[in-house]
C-alpha cells in the first residue's frame, strides 16, 4: 500500500508498511498515478504507461522513472507487503499497568461549555480524592506493573489543583514506594491555571515531568468556551502564569493544550497566537462533541479545517526557518524510527496498559469512560480488576478495525480513540470517521514539515 500527496511543494509517497517516505519528482509521481495503487509486475515499463504521459514526457524520462520505482520495489522500500497482519492474528500482549490517570478532584473552578468530564462531575458528584484512596492507588500499580520499572502517574480533574495538598502527598509517597519496589515514578499534572502561584510553581519544576496547560488561544476564543462559574473568562488570569511556568521550565517539558470548535474553525490564528505570546510547546485538538452542539465540528467543516491545517503548516516551516520555531505536537513526527511495533498496533494501551482512577477508587480504561458504569473495571481499594474488559481492549488494534484497513495514517494514529469510536458508534472498533479524517490531514502535514525541514539540512 501506498499513499501519494502533494504539499509544500513537494510530491510526497509513503510506503505504509515499509514506513518509508520519498520526495519523488514529477515524473516519478506521475508514473506511480499511471500505474496506480498495485505493485507493478513488469519489470520494464509497459507501453500504455508511456502512451498515457506522451504529452507531458519523453519515453527516456518515463523509462528512467520507472526504473527508479522498480529500484525502490527492489529494496523492499515502496509496495511493501503487510508484514503486521500475522502478528495481530496471534496477539497476545500480557499487558501490565504501566500507567495512571488519577482523578484527584471531580470538581472544578471554571465552566468550560465543551468539557466532556460534565464541569468536572464526571456525570456523577463533585468530590475529591483522600490521600488514601491516592496511596492504594499508588500500591495497586506496583502490584500491577509485573517487571515494568517506569511508571507514569497522570494528576487530572476537573481541577487537580483544587486537592493540591493530596497530590503531594501523593507524589511524595509514590516516590517512597519507588525506591523500595525498584519502580520509578514519572508524574505529570494538567492544570486550567486558575490555582497557579508560586508554591505550585516550585512544586511542580521539582516534582512534576510534565505539566499540561488549559489553553485555547487567542482571548475571544478561550473566554468563549472556557470561563468561570460566574461566566466571566479565564485568559487574563492564566496567560502571565503559563508564561512564568514555561519560562521556569526552560520552555521544555510542559504543553499549553486547547480545543477548537464550531466557533474558531480558523484554529492556526489561536495556535500562531500561543507561539507568539512565547510558548514553544503547544497542542490544539479539535472538539469531539455530539453533532447537536452548537460548537460541535461537523463533516461540512471539512474543507475549513484542512485549508487550516495546511496553512499552519506553512507558517510552521516558515517560523522554523527563520529561527522563531516551535512545536505543534500533531506535526511533530519520527520518520528515523518512530513508536515500537505494538505501540503503531495498539495505541495509546487504555483499560489493560493505562487506567483512570475516580476520588472513590473505581478503575476505567480511561478519563473519558469514567462515569460509564459499563465500564467500571474494579477498584483499587479491593486491589481488582475485571480481566474481561482488560481483555476486550487488550485485544483491540488496527487490524480489529475493519475502518482502517486500507488507510494510510493507521501506523500513526494506531486506530484513534477508543472512547471516541464508543461514544460515536458504540463500539470500540469502530473509529469515529470526522477524528479519523482530522487524523490523515495532520499527518499529511506532518510527513511534509519533517521532509520540508530535513531538504534545508
Amino acid at each position: 500500500m501506498i499513499h501519494k500527496y502533494k504539499l509544500l511543494g513537494l510530491n510526497i509517497v509513503m510506503d505504509i508498511y515499509s514506513g518509508a517516505v520519498h520526495i519523488v519528482d514529477d515524473t516519478v509521481y506521475d508514473v506511480l498515478n499511471a500505474i496506480g495503487g498495485v505493485r507493478p509486475a513488469e519489470k520494464k515499463c509497459p507501453e500504455k504507461i508511456i502512451r498515457a504521459l506522451a504529452d507531458k514526457y519523453n519515453a527516456d524520462a518515463v523509462h528512467e522513472a520507472y526504473a527508479e520505482i522498480m529500484t525502490l520495489i527492489e529494496d523492499g522500500l515502496l509496495f511493501t507487503d503487510d508484514m503486521y497482519a500475522e502478528l495481530a492474528k496471534n496477539w497476545n500482549k500480557r499487558s501490565v499497568v504501566k500507567a495512571m490517570c488519577l482523578h484527584v478532584a471531580h470538581d472544578c473552578n471554571l465552566r468550560c461549555k465543551y468539557c466532556f468530564a460534565d464541569t468536572g462531575e464526571f456525570h456523577g458528584k463533585r468530590s475529591i480524592m483522600s490521600a488514601e484512596v491516592g496511596k492504594k492507588a499508588i500500591d495497586f500499580v506496583i502490584s500491577h506493573s509485573g517487571s515494568r520499572r517506569n511508571i507514569e502517574i497522570d494528576y487530572f480533574g476537573g481541577e487537580p489543583l483544587m486537592n493540591f495538598e493530596v497530590v503531594k502527598e501523593i507524589t511524595e509517597y509514590a516516590k517512597e514506594q519507588g525506591k523500595l519496589h525498584d519502580k520509578n515514578f514519572r508524574f505529570t499534572i494538567t492544570t486550567n491555571g486558575i490555582l497557579l502561584n508560586e508554591d505550585v510553581k516550585k512544586y511542580v519544576n521539582e516534582n512534576m515531568s510534565n505539566v499540561v496547560l488549559s489553553l485555547d488561544g487567542k482571548k475571544d476564543t478561550n473566554d468563549r468556551m472556557r470561563y468561570r462559574i460566574d461566566g466571566s473568562g479565564s485568559y487574563d488570569a492564566i496567560v502571565p502564569k503559563f508564561q512564568d511556568l514555561a519560562e521556569s521550565r526552560g520552555q521544555d517539558n510542559y504543553y499549553v493544550r486547547g480545543t477548537f470548535t464550531a466557533n474558531n474553525l480558523h484554529f492556526a490564528d489561536d495556535v500562531l497566537h500561543m507561539a507568539d505570546l512565547g510558548f514553544k510547546q503547544t497542542s490544539v485538538e479539535p472538539v469531539v462533541a455530539p453533532y447537536s452542539e452548537d460548537y460541535a465540528l461537523l463533516p461540512e467543516h471539512l474543507p475549513t479545517v484542512f485549508a487550516e491545517y495546511e496553512r499552519l503548516a506553512e507558517e510552521y516551516v516558515k517560523r522554523r526557518k527563520e529561527g522563531k520555531g516551535f512545536n505543534f505536537f500533531h506535526f511533530m513526527v519520527d520518520l528515523e524510527q518512530g513508536p515500537c511495533v505494538v505501540k503503531r498496533l495498539s495505541g495509546c494501551g487504555a483499560g489493560h496498559e493505562y487506567i483512570a482512577v475516580t476520588p472513590d477508587g473505581d478503575i476505567y480504561p480511561c478519563h473519558q469512560f469514567v462515569g460509564n458504569e459499563d465500564f467500571k473495571m474494579g477498584s483499587v481499594l479491593k486491589d481488582e480488576m475485571n480481566k474481561d474488559i482488560m481483555h476486550t481492549f487488550e485485544s483491540s488494534n488496527i487490524y480489529t478495525k475493519p475502518a482502517c484497513a486500507d488507510c494510510f495514517a493507521k501506523f500513526y494514529c494506531s486506530g484513534g480513540c477508543s472512547a471516541n469510536a464508543y461514544n460515536f458508534n458504540k463500539d470500540i472498533n469502530k473509529p469515529y470517521e470526522l477524528a479519523c479524517e482530522f487524523e490523515r490531514k495532520r499527518v499529511e502535514c506532518a510527513i511534509a514539515i519533517a521532509a520540508s525541514l530535513a531538504q534545508e539540512n
